[in-house]
């Protein structure tokens, strides 16, 4: 069963970012604390969504996701942020659910576009997400700036 996330979801889905975190290698930079999530996906107008998958009761997996906007189609779309089971669900439908369910409100809204990135090393991700449909948009660089980086060009005066 998939279904929007709740307040009370709030501390399986810090959870199960950890988890993803570690699976990544990069649970070090793991920094969200649950009143910054739940702020973020329950404040009057929250600016990021997230659905749970569900099994006999049991949280498996989430997705979180939030509004992007394409200038080229002039129209709103969706970046999944995150995608998750848990390894011991993962085969089970669970992430293809999840992923229809952000596809159903594309459609539903009239949103032409759902994005993502995925870690070049992560083939079983790549391989489910390419079984989709998916296309790797191999022609595009994706950038980040954080920390101090970040600070420095905000800080800039010329």
């Amino acid at each position: 069963m998939i279904r929007p996330a709740t307040p009370a979801d709030v501390p399986e889905i810090v959870s199960m970012i950890r988890e993803l975190a570690e699976y990544e290698k990069a649970a070090h930079e793991v920094r969200v604390t649950e009143e910054q999530l739940h702020d973020t996906l329950f404040r009057d107008h929250p600016a990021a969504f997230a659905h749970i998958a569900e099994q006999d009761g049991e949280v498996v997996g989430f997705t979180l996701w939030f509004l992007t906007y394409s200038t080229w189609r002039g129209t709103h779309g969706i970046y999944m942020e995150d995608l998750y089971v848990r390894p011991r669900h993962r085969g089970g439908g669970h992430g293809v659910a999840l992923m229809r369910k952000l596809a159903e409100i594309c459609a539903e809204r009239g949103y032409q576009r759902l994005e993502w990135s995925v870690l070049d090393w992560n083939r079983p991700s790549i391989d489910f997400y390419e079984k989709l449909g998916a296309v790797n948009q191999d022609d595009w660089y994706r950038y980040r700036l954080t920390d101090e980086p970040l600070a420095r060009l905000a800080r800039r005066n010329d």
